[in-house]
């Protein structure tokens, strides 16, 4: 069984672990291995994950069954919106998918910030397993964009939004 925590600094290697081997499950057959290595390389490093993990006001979870990470989400507020919080990650192990941890990360997120008054994402075109779980989770697309992630990536993205209770 995997319980929700606080990630911390110990468990940058298994993180990067984590997004190393779901990145190339889910984005190898869309965006081929070269550029899933490059960007793992790139934003997935020990440097990129401590970053978000010290990041002021940013939520990182891990899903933790005392021996291994069953997955992984970082949501911090956006840096033009005050009221809007941004999921930037949310990765589950192949090993472990279909088993609520996306779900119970997903909840525990929505909790963290409770003067947001919406939560944003962006899920890559062609994660046709990402949208549907967003979808069942209440978001809805508001618009699209050409460069997921970073300005400049090239990697074409569903930007999806749903209303927080908020305060």
């Amino acid at each position: 069984m995997f319980f929700v925590r606080t990630a911390m600094e110990t468990d940058i290697p298994a993180v990067c672990s984590l997004l190393d081997v779901t990145w190339h499950a889910t984005y190898d057959p869309i965006l081929g291995v070269e550029k899933v290595s490059q960007l793992v390389a790139s934003w997935h490093s020990a440097q990129a994950v401590k970053a978000r993990l010290e990041r002021k006001g940013g939520e990182f979870l891990v899903a933790d069954d005392g021996r291994r990470l069953g997955g992984m989400a970082y949501a911090a507020p956006s840096k033009t919106k005050a009221d809007v919080i941004n999921l930037h990650q949310l990765y589950i192990h192949p090993d472990f998918l279909r088993q609520g941890i996306g779900r119970d990360l997903f909840a525990e997120i929505e909790t963290c910030f409770p003067h947001a008054k919406k939560l944003a994402l962006e899920v890559v075109i062609g994660n046709d397993g990402a949208l549907a779980f967003y979808q069942a989770h209440g978001l809805s697309e508001v618009s699209r964009t050409e460069n997921c992630g970073t300005c400049g990536s090239g990697i074409p993205a569903i930007v999806m939004e749903k209303d927080l209770p908020g305060v």
